[in-house]
């Protein structure tokens, strides 16, 4: 599909990954590299958080939820959220 797309991460989504684990860093890159080469997996929210699409996958076995965003023009994949379900929404309506 893409051959070239760049990766960005917001200050806050790079905070949440220098708290993980070696194994859970080792889930988050296998999601992120899925993400790649498909983008639009993840659910398009409405609202407050309409410019987010968020992907729900499990990390060392607890269900963990990945907020980015998808520009298809320029091929840029921004992740901006990591966190658990809880006030996961919540955090992420005060980060943006």
């Amino acid at each position: 599909m893409v051959n070239q797309i760049r990766i960005l991460q917001t200050p806050s989504f790079k905070k949440s990954v220098k708290k993980l684990h070696k194994n859970q860093k080792a889930d988050l890159d296998k999601i992120v590299k899925v993400l790649m080469l498909n983008p639009l997996l993840g659910e398009q929210k409405k609202g407050d958080l309409a410019f987010m699409r968020v992907y729900k996958f499990n990390m060392a076995k607890q269900l963990t939820l990945l907020g980015y965003s998808f520009e298809n023009g320029t091929l840029v994949l921004e992740l901006m959220a990591l966190g658990a379900h809880e006030n996961f929404y919540r955090n992420a309506k005060k980060l943006f």
